[in-house]
């Protein structure tokens, strides 16, 4: 609490008092049996000094509560009100806000010793844990709702989207069991997510399962075929169905030798070379082809490099290294 020059701190090996006077009766902060007040789930309110009890000591064993002490013609708790109320509401639930006028209710401000306003006190199973005096900016409100009621956590989705990130970025890599852990992970949870499924397929691709890989992909329906990375291993699987009709590719070496104008040999070799991982080499054989003869067979060339690059995806270092030369080639 020392970062927020804690107006609130008990003396040196002492505790705050739980023990305040709420209406005519003192009522003890931790009393057994009592209830939370009808209005405890509101996110932000006002509170009186008879509602204290249960708006604030009560509900704080449910809820860290941050009690906002203002009065109307303080000008620092008019710019601190609107600040804090927008962080409660984007706090996920973490923290409610109960505000007190102390020209209304000064009991308990002044049992509290609140010497200076706007003072923010929060809450804690029935107890005051914290606080701070003056209207902080926004960030540092931030820091002390995480310092009080915990981090936020991230939603579903958002774990979700981090896990299909990193067993992507693993799959990349060739981390295959790493990879196969994280989509299998997301699908334990979400048994149809298209982004996980077509994950794993990616990894039966790379295992040379296709038969599974394909099984996999069959249950993404049409709206999960639209998304690029998805699109990418449908590709993936057509082109690794299509290398078991290519040829040998010492054969196919051979002819070149003999040949080197041979662009059916070269393009079914291309494919090959795809198909086994190699993309850069691929992509060099396409462009042997079209610095012969850019327009062979209606272009084959350029098109089947189009369809690696839909494959590969857009940001793949293969993609972008043969499209920027592929754009010098068109262009010159």
């Amino acid at each position: 609490m020392s970062d927020y020059d804690n107006p609130y701190a008990p003396a040196s090996g002492g505790q705050m008092s739980g023990t305040v006077t709420f209406g005519d009766k003192p009522k003890t902060a931790a009393g057994p049996g009592a209830a939370p007040g009808a209005a405890a789930g509101e996110m932000i309110m006002d509170t009186t000094t008879a509602g204290f009890a249960a708006d604030v000591i009560q509900a704080s064993r449910h809820v860290t509560v941050l009690v906002d002490f203002w009065a109307p013609w303080c000008g620092p708790c008019k710019q601190l009100t609107p600040v804090i109320e927008k962080v409660v509401r984007e706090s996920n639930g973490r923290v409610k806000l109960v505000k007190l006028n102390i020209d209304d209710h000064p009991a308990i401000p002044g049992q509290m010793g609140i010497q200076s306003i706007p003072a923010v006190v929060a809450f804690s199973q029935g107890k005051p844990v914290d606080g701070f005096m003056g209207a902080l900016p926004e960030s540092q409100i931030r820091e002390f709702i995480d310092k009080v009621a915990g981090p936020a956590t991230a939603s579903a989705d958002e774990q979700i989207a981090a896990v299909l990130a990193q067993a992507r970025e693993a799959l990349a890599a060739g981390e295959l069991e790493k990879a196969i852990q994280g989509f299998a992970s997301i699908l334990q949870v979400e048994e149809n997510h298209p982004g996980a499924a077509a994950g794993m397929a990616a990894c039966m691709l790379a295992a040379g399962e296709l038969d599974r890989a394909e099984q996999m992909l069959s249950a993404i329906g049409d709206d999960g075929r639209k998304d690029p990375e998805v699109a990418a291993v449908f590709k993936r699987l057509d082109m690794a169905r299509e290398v078991a009709t290519l040829g040998d590719p010492v054969e196919l070496e051979a002819r070149l030798a003999s040949n080197p104008a041979d662009h059916e040999a070269r393009l079914r070799f291309a494919k090959i070379l795809n198909a086994q991982g190699y993309r850069e080499a691929a992509a060099d054989e396409l462009f042997t082809i079209m610095r012969k003869d850019r327009a062979w067979d209606d272009e084959a060339a350029r098109k089947t490099l189009l369809a690696f690059f839909e494959a590969w995806g857009p940001m793949d270092p293969a993609t972008l290294s043969a499209r920027r030369q592929l754009s010098s080639l068109l262009f010159s």
